[in-house]
């Protein structure tokens, strides 16, 4: 029987409608005073942090603690820029997928939680059927919108995890909030593949104008 993962202790982002991937880059201009704390503090220890998604009715509790979801995505600052007035431009690596716990007292503006990593269910059947329909909807989607036939050649590339294409694309791709996080929050790589697959098919229909 494997021991538990430790708890990790990190800074939380909580932002409206951003979900964070493993496998992804996520750039993010940071101008709030508490989160160039945030900034300055992870910097100074190992870089990493998580960013979270926002409950819906935040707006009332934003300055202080509002309500977030409870799975987000870790990462660590790969690269980052101070600009003259302050802020940050920073770029984050996602590493795990994360459920947050308990917030721990802090003297910091910003918030503190105890985090537990989570990892993936891996296919428990061949998973080629619904890459090959989620690659072949890209395709659709790109000439619809009229991009480049190679722009997603890179997050649809052979030889990575099933689950690793799903995140990427739909950090790439999908552009609804909820369905991003449900997506996050799918451990099970078999119904994250379909429920993509299922997105993708729906997105190039509605461009297309209902047709396909």
């Amino acid at each position: 029987m494997s021991s538990p993962r430790p708890t990790l202790i990190l800074p939380i982002f909580p932002l409206p409608d951003v979900t964070f991937f493993p496998h992804t880059l996520l750039p993010l201009h940071v101008f709030e005073a508490r989160y160039r704390a945030m900034v300055v503090d992870a910097l100074a220890r190992d870089r990493r942090l998580a960013v979270v998604r926002l409950r819906p009715g935040f707006e009332a509790a934003y300055a202080g603690k509002p309500a977030v979801r409870d799975v987000a995505g870790a990462g660590e600052i790969v690269s980052w820029e101070r600009l003259a007035n302050g802020r940050y431009n920073i770029l984050l690596k996602g590493e795990w997928r994360v459920r947050l716990g308990r917030e721990r007292p802090s003297d910091t503006l910003y918030r503190l939680v105890e985090a537990h990593r989570l990892e993936d269910a891996p296919p428990a059947a061949d998973a080629a059927p619904v890459l090959a329909r989620i690659r072949a909807a890209c395709a659709r989607l790109l000439a619809a919108l009229g991009r480049p036939a190679d722009l997603l050649d890179t997050a649809l590339a052979d030889g990575q995890a099933p689950g690793v294409v799903a995140d990427r694309i739909a950090a790439a791709v999908v552009p609804d909030a909820d369905l991003r996080q449900a997506l996050l929050e799918t451990l099970e790589v078999d119904r994250r593949l379909a429920r993509l697959a299922d997105a993708l098919d729906a997105l190039v229909r509605e461009l297309s104008g209902g047709r396909g």
